[in-house]
């Protein structure tokens, strides 16, 4: 059997347990604080009045049956009337348990939902950062997994902690009234029990950690093959795939068998405690009363061995809720890190407003005008300049690194006047994709300036730049929705007929035409029912929606055919034109027409110039092209 470290070693433990607490009490209260007090009165009234039901069984014993069996001719209607009032305590103590538990449904759902919607509301203000250096399934984990461990802590494990609290503590009080030798041998009991509940605790804690760990970790797997199927059928990669899955589901199994062992023992463990208790208790209190010692009666020993089980069965209870206690600690330890990640930053003050034209005066409007300008608002007098967004985009000096160690980018200088098609070309890895993610700030660089239209981006609004940006990636991603709805994505208050338009001029309106619903045809899984041809295509007409006066075409057209390529050649010359256009591109024949090709390696531009002009010198473009050596 493994031991508590394991075969892998020392399991992580859960860092400031008390902090992740109080962190998710402060947060349950925040909206339910009212609910979360009448609960507690509710438990307060159970507890009592089941107490109070134990505490007069003693009376109905010595003050009622026995002297009822000392009588010839016993009259049964005071014991009847008492029996009636024992009822009403139980019955004030089960109507008190279905309120507050029905409440705690209420807030523990509540509670989950919000956090819900907290978590996905920080996740949209992540850098790209984070979504590159973290697997999608460990994120998708902390959604399902980790926050349904809450949901239990919340609804039953909460309300029975403080259940038994109050419990011990009357109880106690209780015992202490009916006789202080059997209360003392109760607690000496208790105290064995803490301590097997302190040591098996120790153990486990560190497993349910490790647990939820390693559920991120089949998820994000079972994600990436998910994803991946088609890759791995291609290089009948299926037994590597299943040895690796394999590997990290028996480090799941190993860390649940071991978390799950040590926290279901310990129930039955106690409960085996509690039962030796009470045997002691009633072997020692059944001398006492035979003997009159402390004035122990029956009723009272009935009483106590009574509070003896009900002392002991709370910390039982809670030993048997230790597993969701702890595997809901190592929820919220993963749910708030996530919370916790530092969100994207932007110090941005310049906004882009639509504009009209007037006398020579640009003027803000609300209405569309195809007209876009830069809003400047002086901080210092309120004053407020607009400058028209013509998308000139310039390079000064740029160096960046994915890690601050190593930077992948060096004195990176280039201009791109309004209109100009800028193509970026090189090798794989040359540095072409992450010079697009530094105009649209997907990564902020590490020295020089960037700037559009003179202003330096690091003081533009990143949402307002991104809006100025049509982008077309080259993993194209569509929704689960209709085909009008995806194209829509580009501008959501978009006409039908605008639709139409930017599908014809991206050449997929023939192929929209024929799927069973036409533009009403539901997408699903990535849009897997389209070739990938035609999902560029719907990428391409829902950059043409948005109508943007800068593009950034990332390999736009690779996954097209060559035929299909000249047909859409022509739409994309359409969609470029008056329009400053970055284009990524391995296949050159689609580039030769820019008015400036630049050819990257190792994060440096090595040429910039025309088709002509490069070819012309035989560098690098040269054997790129043509595939010959100077």
């Amino acid at each position: 059997m493994p031991g508590p470290r394991g075969p892998r070693g020392p399991k992580p433990k859960i860092k400031n347990p008390g902090k992740l607490f109080a962190r998710l009490m402060g947060f349950i209260f925040k909206k339910y604080l009212p609910a979360c007090i009448i609960v507690v009165i509710c438990i307060f009234v159970s507890v009592l009045a089941n107490v109070q039901g134990t505490m007069f069984t003693k009376n109905l014993i010595d003050d009622y049956i026995v002297p009822l069996l000392k009588t010839g001719s016993p009259d049964y209607g005071p014991l009847l009337a008492a029996m009636g009032r024992v009822a009403v305590f139980y019955g004030i103590g089960v109507i008190s348990t279905f309120a507050y538990s029905k409440i705690m449904i209420y807030v523990s759902q509540g509670t989950i939902k919000n956090l819900r919607v907290e978590l996905f509301s920080h996740m949209q203000d992540l850098p790209i950062r984070y979504f590159d250096s973290h697997a999608h399934g460990d994120i998708m984990s902390i959604y399902t997994n980790d926050i349904d461990t809450l949901r239990q802590l919340i609804s039953q494990s909460l309300p029975q902690i403080l259940n038994s609290a109050i419990t011990v503590v009357s109880v106690f009080v209780s015992m202490v009234i009916l006789n202080i030798p059997l209360t003392i041998l109760t607690i000496v009991m208790v105290i064995v029990t803490t301590v097997v509940t302190k040591k098996f605790a120790g153990f486990s804690s560190r497993y349910f950690l490790a647990q939820q760990r390693d559920l991120g970790k089949v998820n994000g797997f079972i994600e990436e093959m998910l994803n991946g199927q088609k890759v791995v059928k291609v290089f009948t990669h299926e037994q590597e795939n299943i040895e690796a899955f394999d590997k990290i589901n028996d480090e799941l199994f190993e860390s649940a068998y071991n978390a799950n062992m040590y926290s279901n023992m310990l129930g039955p463990v106690n409960a085996q405690i509690g039962n030796l208790s009470y045997v002691l208790c009633a072997l020692a209190g059944g001398v006492m009363a035979l003997s009159g010692f402390g004035g122990l009666t029956l009723g009272k020993l009935a009483s106590f061995l009574t509070f003896n089980k009900s002392f002991n069965m709370p910390i039982s209870q809670v030993s048997q809720q230790f597993n969701s206690i702890i595997m809901a600690l190592a929820g919220c330890d993963r749910i708030f890190s996530l919370l916790d990640e530092t969100p994207e930053t932007d110090e941005g003050y310049v906004t882009l407003v639509n504009a009209k034209e007037e006398n020579g005066k640009l003027t803000e409007t609300h209405e569309r005008t195809g007209l876009w300008a830069w809003k400047h608002t002086h901080q210092a007098d309120g004053s407020v300049d607009y400058k028209k967004l013509e998308g000139d985009v310039v390079f000064d000096d740029v160096d960046f690194g994915y890690v601050p160690e190593k930077i992948v980018l060096h004195d990176v200088d280039l201009f791109a006047t309004p209109g100009q098609k800028i193509a970026f070309v090189g090798t794989t890895g040359a540095g072409k994709t992450t010079i697009t993610n530094l105009i649209n700030r997907f990564y902020d660089i590490a020295d020089g300036k960037i700037r559009y239209d003179g202003i330096n981006i690091n003081k533009i609004k990143k949402a307002d730049l991104r809006h100025s940006l049509g982008i077309v990636l080259q993993d194209t991603h569509l929704f689960t929705a209709t085909v009008m709805e995806n194209i829509r994505y580009g501008k959501l208050d978009a006409t039908d007929d605008e639709v139409y338009a930017a599908a014809r001029l991206a050449n997929a309106d023939t192929f929209i035409r024929q799927l069973p619903d036409g533009y009403n045809t539901v997408l699903t899984g990535d849009g897997a029912n389209l070739s990938q041809g035609q999902r560029q295509l719907l990428a391409i007409a829902r950059a043409a929606i948005a109508d943007p006066p800068v593009l950034i075409l990332d390999e736009a057209t690779s996954s097209i055919d060559t035929r299909t390529e000249r047909i859409v050649q022509d739409g994309m010359d359409k969609l470029m034109h008056g329009r400053t256009t970055f284009v990524i591109a391995h296949r050159l024949s689609t580039v030769r027409n820019s008015d400036c090709i630049m050819v990257l390696e190792q994060g440096r531009i090595i040429e910039r110039g025309s088709h002509d002009e490069l070819i012309s010198k035989k560098g690098k473009y040269y054997q790129l092209y043509t595939g010959k050596t100077a």
